[in-house]
């Protein structure tokens, strides 16, 4: 191993550096990431909450539900749960309605990828109820603020 003295990199370092320089420059002009999963990408780092707890999914229509015949565009009903906390969700193409229980006020946040169409946030109630006229599109997840507490549930295609 030759070790360069005025830059403390040996050759065998320093070439595979300009390796994946060029391996990173190549892959940019024949396979780009498009923009909106860069976006998404960059939005879901930016988001992350270090003292948030997660809420699992516990309850998915699409899997868990027998499905009923004849209907043909039926609302999905997901359940996160984290602790004490259960949030119901239904989520249509009309929009998006849900109960945290316990009941209590909450302020909430609809986080999304490349296509939000959610109001980013929403309150709930005294009783924990909140709706929104516009349904999420692509990735959505939702942050709960409820007092001192942040939990964010996992992400889900709409």
């Amino acid at each position: 191993m030759n070790r360069d003295d005025d830059h403390g990199y040996d050759d065998e370092e320093f070439g595979a550096g300009l390796l994946e320089e060029e391996l990173r420059r190549a892959a940019a002009i024949f396979d780009p990431v498009p923009p909106e999963l860069r976006r998404t990408a960059v939005e879901a780092f930016t988001l992350h909450d270090l003292d948030a707890r997660l809420a699992e999914l516990t309850f998915d229509s699409l899997i868990d539900a027998i499905p009923v015949r004849g209907v043909a565009d039926p609302p999905r009903m997901l359940t996160f749960r984290t602790g004490e906390l259960t949030v119901d969700v239904e989520v249509t193409a009309e929009g998006l309605m849900g109960q945290v229980l316990p009941p209590q006020p909450v302020r909430i946040e609809v986080l999304g990828g490349a296509r939000v169409a959610v109001p980013p946030a929403l309150t709930a109630d005294d009783m924990g109820r909140f709706t929104s006229d516009t349904p999420p599109a692509g990735p959505f997840a939702l942050r709960l603020r409820t007092g001192g507490d942040v939990v964010v549930t996992e992400w889900l295609r709409a």
